[in-house]
């Protein structure tokens, strides 16, 4: 049994970390730099950020490959290093969870190769399968327990990273980004995700929804996909620090501890097992989760959407027809019932917290 599933038997939730890009923003990260050159430029800052997380209660660490694979790497000329970076990023966790007075859960992040699909680009689900293998078989040589595959946004990209991933002996998480009015950027909804990860030859081995656009949407995400779960279907919610803010040539998210102690709770609630933060989510925020989730009785029944906004904000107008059952998201997704094979990989997204300047 590996670490995670034996994690899950033991507890009724795991706590999992927070964002990369924020924190490491913090220790002298530049805006538009990749941040998996520092596996080996400056290990021990990788070490702080997974110490720090650890500390603030986490149960599971991320590891620095968000943006390893070979297409992502290759925009700042370290298309030769994914398999050192990529092990690096895995071993400098695999340390730090070691030395951890508790058990801690190694996830080795991968993220979108923010490449098209043809016949709009050169990706195709060979050449796409190919590089997530590569990054994969990196993260497990590395020590990583999982694989945790994540923000993606078309079914071709998660075929593709699942049978990539499947070259490797590791269970996998494969989360998707449901930031367009309730769904992802190419038409998935929630439920279609459900379905997807039901129908699938291979299978992750839990799924869910991060990034995104705050944890209200967040949570909103989590309820549609409990309501087509499977009995037994892990689900997982890693929402971003509030709602992104453009201000002097960055984003910017200005969630307190308070909020997301409350989306963590609250998702709990909706039906995730396994939760934490992503983008502008600090150790202060995982600590504040980890108090929170602690004291906190699970609801006997779900929240509602008048809930949800109440608690933790606004949410769109895809995700509340989802929840009141009201419309299917795909008609109301852009483009959702053209997109087929000419999909995105996912847009160019930064590294887990990492700050945008606009164009």
């Amino acid at each position: 049994m590996s670490r995670f599933d034996q994690l899950l038997t033991e507890k009724a939730f795991l706590l999992a970390d927070g964002a990369t890009g924020t924190n490491l923003f913090d220790m002298g990260l530049q805006t538009g730099d990749a941040p998996e050159p520092w596996n080996l430029a400056h290990p021990g800052r990788i070490e702080k950020l997974h110490q720090g997380f650890i500390d603030a209660g986490s149960d599971i660490i991320l590891t620095n490959s968000f943006g390893g694979n070979f297409h992502r790497l290759k925009l700042h000329g370290h298309e030769s290093q994914v398999r050192e970076l990529n092990e690096a990023a895995a071993a400098i966790a695999r340390r730090i969870a070691g030395k951890a007075a508790k058990p801690v859960v190694v996830a080795g992040s991968m993220g979108p190769t923010g490449e098209l699909f043809a016949p709009l680009g050169a990706l195709t689900p060979e050449s796409a399968t190919a590089v997530f293998t590569e990054q994969a078989l990196a993260l497990e040589a590395g020590g990583a327990d999982v694989l945790w595959i994540e923000t993606l946004s078309s079914k071709e990209e998660v075929e593709a990273a699942l049978t990539g991933a499947s070259a490797t002996q590791l269970p996998v998480v494969c989360t998707l980004s449901f930031d367009t009015n309730g769904s992802t950027m190419m038409g998935l909804s929630p439920g279609d995700f459900a379905r997807l990860s039901h129908s699938l030859t291979i299978k992750p081995h839990a799924y869910g929804a991060n990034c995104g656009l705050g944890p209200a949407e967040t949570v909103c995400g989590i309820l549609n996909l409990a309501a087509a779960a499977r009995h037994g279907d892990i689900l997982v919610a890693k929402g971003n620090c509030g709602i992104p803010k453009y201000a002097d040539g960055v984003i910017s998210y200005a969630g307190e501890p308070e909020l997301m102690a409350r989306y963590a709770c609250i998702a709990f609630d909706a039906g995730a097992r396994v939760i934490g933060g992503c983008c502008g989510t600090t150790f202060d925020h995982v600590r504040a989760m980890r108090e929170a989730l602690d004291t906190h009785i699970r609801s006997a029944s779900r929240p509602d959407a008048a809930t949800v906004v109440a608690e933790l904000g606004e949410i769109s107008e895809g995700a509340r027809c989802q929840l009141e059952g009201k419309l299917n998201a795909d008609t109301i997704a852009v483009g959702a019932s053209t997109m087929g094979a000419s999909t995105v990989g996912a847009r160019r997204r930064p590294a887990r917290g990492r700050r945008r300047r606009a164009p």
